[in-house]
């Protein structure tokens, strides 16, 4: 339970994005049909703020309000949730607690975060994130009919500033009577950094890999023969593939699919990628990547100086293992997404902190006017590093916050919950930069900076370059010879 006091919380570490998160979408007059009971039961059109079908930066929790259940919480400025297939009346309410005194507002917009918008509910002190109030606005226009609707946080500050436990629409809609609940995800696959899903949490956004599919690839690769390593030959396990920009864009089609724009803006490498990508649409088109049969999507927030974008002078991505013995290392599976970072961290990035932007050939020569970018020297230039788990569950190729499928070694191997052994990532991007003030991410501060990848390697290429310069420990290029490079 968090403390009641009138400072501001510190976020905890928390999924940037749930995507169904419940089949159930939405809640009617009816209120015997209502999961949890809450204060102003009459309400009519009332829907659970955690009856969500897309979010970003919601979690739930236990409520202190009239009835009990859950409500919605760690909401900040952009945070927001989506709603579909409601009916939308005259006259609105929502059920808020806030502990923040910068306050701020809650807007509902049409079809998108940035979609018309229909009405706004002022957010105020309230005394403490469990002190609930009930808070109206009346709809600037009634559109007729279901539409998708979206709650979107905004604050003048960066600070949670709000919780909700729910919406009164004037007239909603319900789902049929034989509407069900995905069961609780797995307890093994809880989320990294010790977050797991909350128990009466659906199992929406886990996808199973396509086992048939994933043990045909398994058995190709084990007939596989590793070359004789030639002495000399650096033994270190890694190949790498090296790609320029495809293409920018304000999507995400792992976080955010179906919603063109609603994404802060993102630099892709790889196949051109938008909104409506899915992993099997990337071996059709053109890959900016070298390494023959890669056709994977890599992306990465757009780093801006003074509001300008910076270009990129180089983007590799090395595959390797971190394993003392990498000889269990096998491919990726089919379809196979993973996020690494926090787009929605915001802290201070001092020298010397793990994870920071730094300078080639330590030509850090001082710190920006807030302390949070290298100062390059001439020759020099900004670069980010960014490695990806490396240990996977076995069972799923995503998960509701794009990470938890994923894990870390235990005592130098892949085993418990996440028991399979796959290609360490890591993108190095290369900016054209020597750093210095100006510069933020389009996700914000330094310390937002995160990956995505989807993996969309053929078969038939990678395997190779996993059994030849993986397993056997030895350095390869883009091909699984031993040429370094």
């Amino acid at each position: 339970m968090r403390n009641d006091s009138p400072n501001p919380r510190k976020r905890r570490r928390a999924r940037n994005i749930i995507i169904g998160a419940a089949v159930v979408a939405a809640v009617g007059a009816s209120m015997a049909y209502l999961a949890t009971a809450n204060a102003d039961e009459a309400a009519p059109g009332k829907i659970e703020a955690e009856n969500w079908q897309a979010q970003h930066g919601a979690r739930t929790e236990n409520t202190a309000d009239s009835g009990g259940g859950k409500n919605v919480g760690w909401l900040a400025d952009g945070d927001w949730m989506q709603y579909n297939n409601v009916t939308i009346g005259a006259q609105l309410s929502a059920r808020i607690a806030a502990n923040n005194r910068a306050g701020g507002s809650i807007e509902l917009h049409l079809g998108s975060p940035a979609g018309a918008l229909v009405a706004t509910f002022p957010v105020a002190y309230t005394g403490g994130w469990q002190k609930w109030t009930t808070v109206t606005a009346t709809a600037a226009s009634v559109p007729s009919g279901p539409q998708t609707l979206v709650a979107v946080m905004k604050s003048g500050q960066k600070s949670d500033f709000v919780n909700v436990n729910w919406f009164a629409l004037g007239s909603g809609t319900r789902p049929p009577a034989t509407a069900t609940v995905a069961p609780p995800a797995p307890s093994s696959a809880a989320p990294t950094g010790g977050v797991s899903p909350t128990a009466s949490a659906p199992a929406a956004g886990w996808v199973d890999v396509d086992q048939a599919k994933w043990q045909a690839e398994l058995a190709a690769f084990n007939q596989l023969k590793q070359l004789p390593v030639p002495a000399g030959t650096t033994r270190v396990a890694e190949f790498h593939t090296d790609c320029s920009v495809s293409n920018e864009a304000k999507d995400d089609p792992i976080v955010l699919p179906g919603l063109p724009g609603a994404s802060h803006m993102h630099t892709f490498f790889g196949p051109t990628v938008d909104a409506a990508t899915k992993p099997a649409d990337l071996f059709a088109r053109k890959t900016t990547c070298n390494a023959p049969g890669d056709n994977s999507a890599y992306w990465v927030p757009q780093l801006l100086k003074d509001g300008q974008p910076v270009k990129i002078k180089s983007f590799r991505v090395y595959y390797g293992s971190r394993l003392p013995d990498p000889s269990a290392t096998v491919p990726f599976p089919p379809g196979l997404v993973m996020v690494h970072g926090d787009a929605k961290r915001q802290v201070a990035t001092q020298k010397g902190a793990p994870g920071q932007f730094w300078c080639a050939g330590s030509a850090e020569v001082g710190r920006s006017a807030d302390g949070n970018w290298p100062v390059c020297a001439p020759g020099g230039n900004l670069i980010f590093q960014l490695t990806f788990q490396d240990c996977w569950d076995g069972k799923h190729i995503d998960s509701p916050d794009h990470k938890s499928h994923m894990g870390g070694a235990k005592d130098g191997k892949c085993q418990g919950d996440y028991p399979v052994a796959i290609p360490n990532l890591s993108f190095m991007v290369n900016y054209e930069s020597l750093g210095g003030d100006g510069l933020a991410l389009s996700s914000g501060m330094a310390s937002s900076m995160h990956g995505d990848f989807v993996n969309a390697w053929k078969p038939e290429n990678l395997g190779p370059l996993v059994k030849v310069c993986l397993d056997a420990k030895a350095k390869c290029g883009i091909t699984p010879s031993f040429t370094g490079g």
